[in-house]
């Protein structure tokens, strides 16, 4: 059934209030919209973990570095909302920029070290948005758990990075990435994607997953790394923003997997901004 639709903050804490009362747990699910089966599987995962479900859409403007972008970004309110319904959550929280950031807004959370690596060297006080509006979410909706995938890890472990550092006492899972039959990671930026270009992205997982075997198999990571970025500029990728293998917890750089690893990119594919993360381990 469809959801109640609450876009005022008073809405949702009145909403969520007699749940907290009743000691109940409220999984939360952020999202930007423009749901895909890898979203629908936060919310799958959540509804099997809580009493009560809330799902958030709000395309934050404080984590777009390009204005562009930010307008370009997918908004499927509508198409969004009946997905959700066969999930029968018990609220779906789409606030709008008053709500968020509201005259007079001055603060941000920033995680140092997570945030100046990775996707973060190439966009300068993304991560800051994400931190703040997550947090800003967290405190909302009064979460006792909350559900991200793993495909945006970097982004994962910074969520936790902050949960923790600041005491909001939700409980941040991270749930396996969705892929495509062929191996492309579901994301709303796929919708950007030409036909054409849809063909060639999924060589991204695919020399992702040549790499990781043969770092398994005790091949030296380098000229690895620049094998993988010559196929994927050969195959039409424009630019390669980054192909690295990074510890899990604390994502230092990695030349073998000493520790828990994973490879992570990110690259340019007709205009569009393709990320990707594997774990490596037998």
């Amino acid at each position: 059934m469809p959801a109640p639709i609450l876009r005022e903050l008073d809405v949702l804490r009145d909403t969520t209030l007699p749940w907290r009362l009743a000691g109940e747990t409220i999984g939360v699910v952020p999202t930007m919209g423009a749901l895909h089966d890898g979203h629908l599987s936060l919310v799958e995962a959540a509804k099997a973990a809580c009493d009560r479900v809330i799902v958030t859409i709000f395309v934050n403007p404080m984590q777009f570095n390009n204005p562009e972008d930010l307008a370009n970004y997918p908004r499927t309110e509508h198409d969004d909302a009946r997905k959700l319904e066969r999930f029968d959550i018990d609220a779906l929280y789409v606030p709008d920029g008053s709500q968020m950031y509201p005259d007079g807004f001055a603060s941000k959370v920033t995680v140092s070290g997570l945030t100046d690596v990775l996707c973060g060297a190439h966009r300068p006080g993304h991560f800051d948005g994400v931190a703040t509006v997550v947090a800003k979410l967290f405190l909302q909706t009064s979460a006792s758990d909350a559900f991200f995938g793993e495909k945006d890890f970097q982004q994962l472990q910074i969520v936790r990075r902050m949960a923790r550092d600041l005491d909001i006492p939700t409980t941040v899972h991270g749930c396996p990435t969705i892929r495509e039959i062929d191996g492309l990671a579901m994301s709303s930026r796929n919708l950007l994607l030409s036909d054409r270009a849809r063909v060639t992205a999924p060589r991204l997982h695919e020399e992702m997953e040549i790499m990781a075997e043969a770092i398994l198999a005790g091949k030296d990571f380098a000229p690895l790394q620049e094998a993988a970025i010559k196929r994927l500029e050969l195959a039409g990728f424009t630019k390669v923003e980054y192909l690295e293998m990074r510890a899990n917890d604390d994502l230092s750089l990695l030349s073998a997997p000493t520790r828990p690893a994973r490879l992570l990119a990110a690259a340019w594919l007709a205009g569009v901004r393709l990320i990707d993360n594997i774990a490596v381990e037998a």
